[in-house]
């Protein structure tokens, strides 16, 4: 007998399906777009891919001539970041709930991207499955697209990547990237920050997305807690804390920021606070000469990291260096207009303690 031909299905990437996948993301991309993107000059059609237009590119325009769009650019420079949602996929996936992860995705990036006062303009993902799955792939665009929208910035193309026998059924893993623009003139980069400057946190909404590794193997192995039990210390169940998705702070930070537009070196420093935690992300602002001395107890913290400390029997020091312990983000003002900032904060949705100042030393952070 003859084998049978093969085809692209048969190695396990049906592009039927696939197309089907596209065709939904396209509703949640347009909701997140401006008149700054600009129309592909060609309706889209089938085999165009995620791109906005369905193109081999997306085309974002920097300023646009409607005077609420309008920037007026000097000498606009361009901001870049990306990353990826680490271990808490896997919550997602025991959990059965993917409309959240997009949140983190987005978040991880665009939070970086403020800290130069920059402005993200777009986004854009990349999804590796093992096999094409519509429903699950909705799920996780339309939490991009929610996290674009909270951040301001347009969700402009993509990359789905069909990967068989690489993944195992049921996983999937994603990276994002964002764009912005900052005026030369406006970077923030921590050179004029001076001793007796006030350290603001802005609160998190908990793990964000960092330390899981350390976290699962805490809740679930050491613990032997099952992601569906609740916890009376927390007031939810595992997997929904666990699940909780990153805070932007795009708006808040840029309201802040727009406050002040004549104003220079009012905010000085912005420290996005991921892996490492306080003390391994707030030095990589501080220039020669500045250290940061933070306060323990001068904010709130969020009920899961006391809960992840007493069950694993955590080290402070090991506490400090994998979790934000409820600050997702430092901003280093001047102390005459700390207290107006950290009221315009908390109007826009990010409530900020004050939590430290900066003395004369080496960069480093010192707990006081």
């Amino acid at each position: 007998m003859s084998k049978p031909k093969l085809t692209y299905e048969s190695a396990g990437v049906d592009l039927k399906l696939y197309e089907q996948s596209l065709t939904g993301m396209l509703p949640l991309l347009k909701r997140t777009h401006s008149p700054r993107v600009m129309p592909p000059p060609f309706p889209l059609r089938p085999g165009g891919g995620k791109k906005a237009g369905g193109g081999f590119a997306s085309l974002f325009s920097l300023d646009y001539n409607l005077r609420l769009f309008a920037q007026n650019y000097r000498h606009p420079v361009l901001v870049t970041c990306t990353d990826g949602v680490g271990t808490k996929l896997k919550v997602a996936g025991w959990m059965n709930k993917h409309d959240t992860v997009g949140i983190d995705l987005v978040a991880m990036s665009v939070n970086d991207a403020i800290c130069t006062g920059g402005e993200p303009l777009m986004f854009l993902d990349y999804l590796a499955l093992p096999k094409d799955d519509p429903p699950l792939i909705q799920q996780l665009i339309k939490g991009i697209s929610d996290g674009c929208i909270d951040a301001n910035c347009a969700l402009v193309g993509g990359e789905t990547a069909i990967l068989p026998d690489f993944y195992k059924p049921g996983d999937y893993d994603m990276a994002g990237f964002c764009v912005g623009v900052v005026e030369r003139d406006n970077i923030i980069d921590g050179r004029a920050i001076q001793t007796g400057d006030v350290v603001l946190g802005l609160a998190s909404t908990g793990l964000h997305s960092n330390g899981y590794s350390l976290a699962r193997k805490i809740v679930f192995d050491h613990a032997g807690l099952m992601i569906n039990d609740y916890v009376p210390e927390l007031g939810k169940t595992v997997g929904e804390e666990l699940l909780t998705p990153t805070r932007i702070y795009v708006k808040a930070v840029h309201a802040v920021l727009k406050h002040y537009p004549i104003k220079k070196h009012v905010v000085r420093g912005l420290a996005n606070i991921t892996g490492e935690g306080l003390p391994g992300n707030v030095p990589r602002v501080l220039p020669p000469g500045k250290r940061v001395f933070l306060k323990r107890g001068s904010w709130p913290m969020p009920a899961v990291f006391s809960l992840l400390q007493r069950l694993g029997d955590v080290e402070q020091a090991e506490m400090d260096t994998v979790f934000n312990n409820g600050i997702g983000f430092v901003m280093i003002v001047s102390r005459f207009y700390a207290d107006s900032i950290q009221r315009q904060l908390h109007e826009h949705g990010a409530p900020a303690y004050v939590i430290g100042d900066v003395r004369d030393g080496e960069p480093e952070v010192e707990w006081c």
